[in-house]
């Protein structure tokens, strides 16, 4: 969506802060010995409490079996997006966990995602989610109005390719606002001046998934979860934007 309005500003301005500060919060309970299901049910909790309304829940899209069955994405080690908060989901040690999630605040939405390793973590996985995260801040400085999404994926790419991460080139980030997926779609990869053109007002959710592989993926048995296909480790990192004549104003930030 284009946000032409004060009040559509200030409603994903609050909805994006609402959203921070639960994923702070999520980031801060992804412990040894929790549950997925647990994180899920305090992100419904939490979200509804804020008077707002969970949106990846009953979430319908083309390709999947059944709606999403959750508020929550807990998407562990090689899972790559989507993963299902299953009670015998139980977050261990060491592992690579990614927190998404998003929320409808005053008719228009924001989605975000963070991942954090349970624990010290090794040299690779701390290597793997600071490039992600890197490359997060890098697509929002590319998103400029008058540039092109072209310059947004090069930015990205270029990260991964300083960490010697792999990019996952079939999933991406994507406009958001009136609905959860909207115009444009967003690669993580591209050559700058090119694709689609970016224009004041865009609200924009852009997501980095790197991994410590190829970056091919898999659809697992459950219809929703993505998987490396090497079995590599995943980190996903996203933010709503909205771009600005001077640069992009992040507004999921806790």
């Amino acid at each position: 969506m284009i946000a032409r309005t004060e009040e559509q500003l200030n409603a994903l301005r609050a909805g994006g802060k609402i959203l921070g500060g639960i994923l702070r919060d999520l980031a801060a309970r992804a412990m040894a010995g929790t549950t997925a299901r647990e994180l899920d049910a305090f992100a419904e909790k939490e979200i509804r409490a804020h008077g707002a309304v969970p949106v990846f829940l009953n979430y319908e899209t083309d390709g999947a079996p059944y709606p999403y069955p959750a508020t929550l994405c807990v998407s562990i080690n090689n899972e790559v997006v989507h993963g299902i908060p299953a009670k015998e989901k139980i977050i261990k040690e060491g592992d690579v966990v990614s927190l998404d999630c998003g929320l409808l605040y005053h008719g228009l939405i924001v989605d975000a995602a963070v991942t954090v390793i349970v624990g010290e973590g090794t040299e690779d996985t701390k290597r793997l989610v600071r490039g992600a995260s890197e490359a997060l801040d890098a697509g929002i400085a590319a998103a400029k109005a008058g540039g092109h999404v072209g310059d947004i994926g090069a930015a990205v790419s270029d990260v991964a390719q300083k960490y010697g991460l792999g990019v996952v080139r079939d999933l991406g980030g994507h406009g958001t606002g009136k609905k959860l997926h909207e115009d444009p779609y967003i690669a993580n990869f591209g050559t700058p001046g090119e694709g689609e053109k970016i224009t004041a007002g865009m609200v924009l959710a852009l997501e980095p998934i790197f991994t410590l592989g190829r970056g091919g993926i898999k659809m697992s048995g459950d219809g929703w979860t993505y998987k490396t296909t090497d079995s590599s480790l995943s980190s996903h990192f996203e933010h709503t934007i909205v771009v600005g004549e001077n640069g992009a104003e992040v507004v999921t930030r806790a």
